[in-house]
């Protein structure tokens, strides 16, 4: 999908010849936008924001219940059969699994977030300089997610169930190597981390237009780009 988008963008009329374009991702959407800059940005995209992404991947699949046995029961079969290739292939959400309990096997068989996110030992430089275009890098985190578990990894951060402790980005590892550019991002003031009230994906009319206005308005691409 993401190889697709890269070539209609590159092959477009119009957008082929803009001279940077802006992006807004809701859910798994964020970390799509975030793998085409990545991967290609041509045309470049100056900001990005994103809304209840999975940045650092999910450890459910889906909150179950307590006597939703058909949904546990589900849950069940996928998180046995995570790290096969029909899984991988064919179901989205499986793509961006991540169990911190389970890393040496997501390192050897997720087929999109590890690569993203540049965990595996050998580094795509070029991953980390397409970021670092970026002007604004903006993450939305729904304060009472519970499609997304976690919830803070719209932020890129960490929860460890066991221990129910979170580490923040910028106490991880790919913060302080910087395999993204995170830090750099950082450093130049282009990170913000907002707070949406709300479930997962409750956009009040009111989000919207602050965002649009302080992100996407004709102003703040003037400000952006100075």
């Amino acid at each position: 999908q993401v190889h697709q988008v890269c070539h209609d963008l590159r092959t477009h009329p119009t957008l082929s010849r803009a001279p940077a374009i802006n992006a807004l991702g809701f859910s798994q959407g964020g970390q799509f936008l975030r793998a085409y800059i990545q991967r290609c940005n041509k045309p470049p995209v100056h900001t990005l924001v994103t809304f209840g992404s999975q940045h650092n991947g999910i450890s459910e699949f889906q909150n179950c219940g307590d006597n939703d046995w058909v949904c546990k029961s589900w849950d069940g079969y996928l998180k046995r059969n995570t790290w096969t290739q029909f899984v991988q292939s064919r179901l989205v959400p499986a793509q961006y699994y991540r169990n911190p309990e389970d890393l040496q096997g997501y390192l050897e068989n997720s087929n999109f977030l590890a690569d993203i996110n540049n965990e595996r030992e050998a580094k795509n430089a070029t991953y980390k300089e397409n970021l670092k275009n970026l002007r604004r890098f903006v993450m939305y985190m729904f304060s009472e997610d519970t499609t997304v578990v976690p919830k803070e990894s719209a932020y890129f951060a960490e929860y460890n169930q066991t221990s129910d402790e979170v580490t923040k980005l910028r106490d991880r590892r790919i913060y302080k190597e910087d395999w993204l550019g995170l830090k750099w991002l950082d450093a130049k003031e282009r990170l913000e981390f907002k707070i949406a009230d709300g479930g997962h994906m409750q956009l009040s009319e009111k989000l919207l237009r602050d965002a649009f206005g302080r992100y996407f308005s004709a102003n703040a691409t003037r400000e952006g780009s100075s």
